[in-house]
């Protein structure tokens, strides 16, 4: 689950701590397990504790109950999610499944409790009016279900509520707003497994608002680095909040899926230090795995920096200190920066039908360059 936009400059947070990294669950794998222990406990059984089940690769982890409740046609556990490791929003949440008797023949029914979302934007896997479960875990807890009522003779027709106390808070500082998901968080997850510090669930939000961009007839969408730049861009441009993705550090991420699902014109905004490694070719803008090249910004200066201000640049601290050498000596390095950034996007979009705009915006918020839509 992706948090609120962070700031442009410096990163955003180490995504590395060191030692060994513990995994987690998904929210998906706390509501299958859940799912099972309910539905275990209204087919006439207890209520196993731990609950096993078997994620998407086979992997079977045991989980916990914290939760448990029993009332007059429908019962109910909850899990408290553990994400590990990773500082996910939803780590420490209780994830509760509620299961009841349906109709005859009516399979398999999910419906959002309190603190779940549903869904209200057409774009995302899940059709308007649905509860904000994804696919995989709707898949994971179907099976479940299966196999539960098979163990007791009944036919698979079971509702299944999925709350999750304080998800409404929770969701605030995700993305569900901007994607139209209203009323909470969503149950997600592909693998059941939470890998501590991993860019998929933030490039998979990306991915989403991009489809949601397009779903609702979108021609212009704003990739920022964090919420200075966005600021800047949205006031200049007015976007709505769905045209606006915080790509964060995932460059790559963000242009490589819009050359295959393409929005008219694409505006990329970030701080200085963020856009100049776009425009040495990076991709991945985190600091663990991309580095400003003072070399590169003394070359990009060019033949109007003397010797002393070209040492100067090169042992320079920080792109802000380039940033300010380059300014005292009357130098407009920020539209070089930008221009070079902007080869480097229209590059990893290969010719896709979006027209291409880079804006480098100071902390304070001021644009410092601007290249493209000319």
């Amino acid at each position: 689950m992706t948090a609120a936009p962070h700031q442009d400059e410096p990163d955003a947070g180490s995504r590395k701590p060191g030692g060994p990294l513990r995994r987690g669950w998904t929210t998906g794998a706390c509501a299958t397990a859940a799912t099972r222990a309910a539905l275990t406990a209204l087919l006439g059984g207890d209520f196993p504790d731990p609950v096993t089940i078997t994620l998407p690769k086979g992997e079977t982890p045991a989980f916990a109950l914290a939760h448990e409740r029993r009332g007059d046609g429908f019962a109910e556990a909850g899990i408290v999610k553990d994400a590990g490791d990773d500082p996910d929003v939803t780590h420490g949440a209780m994830v509760i499944a509620r299961v009841a008797r349906g109709k005859p023949e009516s399979g398999t029914v999910f419906r959002a409790g309190d603190g779940v979302g549903t869904v209200t934007r057409p774009g995302l896997p899940l059709e308007p009016g649905e509860a904000a479960i994804n696919p995989v875990p709707r898949r994971m807890m179907t099976e479940i279900i299966r196999q539960v009522c098979a163990d007791h003779g009944v036919p698979p027709d079971i509702a299944v509520t999925i709350s999750v106390p304080g998800g409404a808070a929770i969701a605030e500082k995700t993305w569900n707003p901007r994607l139209g998901i209203v009323g909470g968080i969503s149950i997600l997850g592909t693998t059941g497994i939470v890998h501590p510090f991993s860019c998929a669930a933030w490039i998979h939000s990306i991915h989403r608002g991009i489809d949601v961009a397009r779903a609702a007839g979108l021609d212009h969408v704003l990739g920022s680095t964090g919420s200075t730049s966005e600021t800047a861009v949205q006031a200049l441009y007015g976007l709505p909040d769905i045209a606006l993705l915080d790509m964060g550090d995932f460059a790559g991420g963000l242009m490589k899926y819009l050359r295959a699902h393409p929005v008219p014109k694409l505006t990329i905004a970030g701080g200085f230090a963020k856009i100049t490694k776009l425009a040495q070719g990076a991709l991945d803008l985190h600091s663990a795995r991309s580095q400003v090249d003072m070399g590169f910004l003394a070359d990009l200066a060019g033949d109007e920096v003397n010797q002393f201000l070209r040492d100067r640049i090169l042992n320079a601290n920080t792109a802000a200190q380039v940033l300010e050498l380059t300014r005292d000596a009357g130098l407009d390095l920020p539209l070089d920066v930008a221009l070079r950034a902007r080869a480097t996007a229209l590059e990893t979009l290969r010719g896709a039908p979006v027209s291409t705009e880079v804006i480098i915006v100071d902390r304070r918020g001021t644009i410092l360059a601007r290249t493209g839509f000319a």
